[in-house]
This record gives C-alpha cells, sequence and structure tokens, in this order.
C-alpha cells in the first residue's frame, strides 16, 4: 500500500496560497491609491466598508503604501502626498494657473489613460500638465517601464520603486522641466515603445497635435515613430488649435482621451479619421 506522502516546504499549494494572498492585497492597494487620487483623503473606516477588509488590514495597508512614498498616515486615515516642484517654482503662479487649469478634467482623463497600461509595458509621456496626471494614475507592481524626457515627472516617479524609469539626456527646457536636442532624441532610437501618451497646446483634425516648441516637437515625434501605441491625453479646451509645431497627424493616433466638454462636433473628425474617442 503507498504510503500517503506530506507536501514539501515551499510546495505548489503554499506557493498558491501565498499568491492568492499577495494578489488581493495588490488589489486592495491600487484601489487604496484610486480612492486616494478621487478626493485627496481617506479613512481606515471608509476603506475598511469600501474593500470588505479589516481595519486591521488596511492600516497594515496604508502603512506599506507610506513606507514606498505613496501617500501620507493621519490619524485614522491617510492623504495624498503634495507633488514634487522644483523651489522657484512653488510660488510662481503663472505656472500653478498653468497646473489648475482644468486641473479636474486632467485627472479624470489622466486615470483614464493610466487604466489602459498593460502588465510588463513600456511606456513614454510628452511633457505637459495632463500627462503628468497619467502617471499619477500608474498601478501598482506590473513591471512597468516609463520613458520620459520631463524631469519633474521623472522626480515625482522617485518615489515608486516598483517601476523603472528612463530619463533621456539632453538640453533642458526650464519652462516645462523638458530635455530636448539631438542626445534626447537619439538616446531614444533602441528603444521599443508600446504605448506613448501625447499632450499638446493644441489638437487639430487637420494639422494635428501640435505644441509651441520647435525642440519637444522634433523630440515627441521621435516618440511617435518609435511607439505602437499613440494615445492623445488633451482637454477640451485644445481642440481646433493649432500651435505651430507638429507632433504628429491625426491620422497617427490610435485613441484620444478627452472631457465631456469635448462636443461631437469636435471629435467627429477624430472619429471619421479611425481614431477612437474616450470621452471621461
Amino acid at each position: 500500500m503507498a504510503r500517503k506522502t506530506q507536501p514539501e516546504s515551499g510546495s505548489s499549494g503554499t506557493d498558491s496560497y501565498h499568491n492568492a494572498s499577495s494578489g488581493k492585497q495588490q488589489l486592495r492597494l491600487n484601489a487604496i491609491l484610486e480612492r486616494l487620487r478621487h478626493s485627496g483623503t481617506v479613512t481606515v473606516e471608509f476603506l475598511s466598508a469600501e474593500l470588505g477588509a479589516s481595519m486591521v488590514t488596511i492600516r497594515r495597508d496604508l502603512d506599506q503604501l507610506e513606507h514606498d512614498g505613496l501617500l501620507q498616515r493621519t490619524h485614522g486615515g491617510a492623504v495624498s502626498i503634495e507633488p514634487l516642484f522644483y523651489e522657484p517654482f512653488k510660488n510662481d503662479r503663472s505656472f500653478q494657473a498653468h497646473l489648475e487649469k482644468f486641473s479636474e478634467e486632467k485627472r479624470r482623463i489622466g486615470r483614464a489613460a493610466a487604466a489602459l497600461i498593460e502588465k510588463g509595458e513600456t511606456i513614454a509621456l510628452t511633457p505637459g500638465t495632463t500627462t503628468l496626471e497619467v502617471i499619477r494614475g500608474l498601478p501598482l507592481n506590473q513591471n512597468i517601464t516609463i520613458v520620459t524626457n520631463t524631469v519633474n515627472i521623472a522626480m515625482e516617479l522617485s518615489k515608486r520603486k516598483d517601476l523603472d524609469v528612463f530619463v533621456t539626456g539632453g538640453h533642458l527646457r526650464g519652462d516645462w522641466f523638458s530635455l530636448v536636442g539631438p542626445t534626447a532624441i537619439q538616446s531614444l532610437q533602441p528603444m521599443l515603445i508600446h504605448t506613448l501618451f501625447i499632450g499638446a497646446d493644441g489638437l487639430d483634425s487637420t494639422w494635428g497635435a501640435s505644441c509651441l516648441s520647435s525642440d519637444e516637437a522634433n523630440l515627441n515625434s521621435a516618440m511617435v515613430k518609435l511607439s505602437r501605441r499613440r494615445i492623445a491625453v488633451v482637454d477640451h479646451s485644445k481642440f481646433g488649435k493649432v500651435a505651430g509645431w507638429r507632433i504628429c497627424q491625426a491620422t497617427d493616433l490610435h485613441m484620444l482621451i478627452t472631457d465631456t466638454e469635448a462636443s461631437d462636433e469636435l471629435i467627429e473628425p477624430f472619429r471619421h479619421a479611425g481614431v477612437k474617442v474616450l470621452r471621461v
């Protein structure tokens, strides 16, 4: 009669249990960050009821996220960490006004864009306030690589130990922290970018996506050529505008994510050009 053997330590049964437990925690952590991005503050009691987990578990999750530099613990909950800026820009009203313009619309667009990122992807982002919101919505521990030529995006991502961040070299444009020039373009050449998120100063169905700087346009165009999937992330105020320097044609885009203030009349030419449009 064959003797029944006990599972060895580290067996597939034990591994499956730990993997399932880790997977549940990962879902909770992402859900906590999503709610925090939406409201700016959360409580242990609210999260416990919302996520169906004990308050002890939620406190442990919040402690983990604070340890990872993704939130700040408070008595009974947590709050968002303020964005990182270079000191000279903290009191620059014109810069702050640029950030605050259509800020809620940009947050919605950023969250919707981040939700499209798949595990293991290499993504790139052009400079801009809306692409900044995309990186704030990135899921945790999904083996994502970020390619950016924007210093302030790299600063924010420095808090994320679960991401692999590549920053181009190049000449610094101080007004939006972007690195440009031949060195920056050359550093991109060996890369395969799965998804590119394109911010723009103008978006016109005939002229395409455009920006105010020729140097930025050249670099952004290089990113377009190296990417498999190209998604424009722009609020409704950018439609019908031509900023002077083209990033790409409208037909180069696979998707356009904008806010609900963009009318059918504004987005129909893009749909006609074969661009999938998402209003959030």
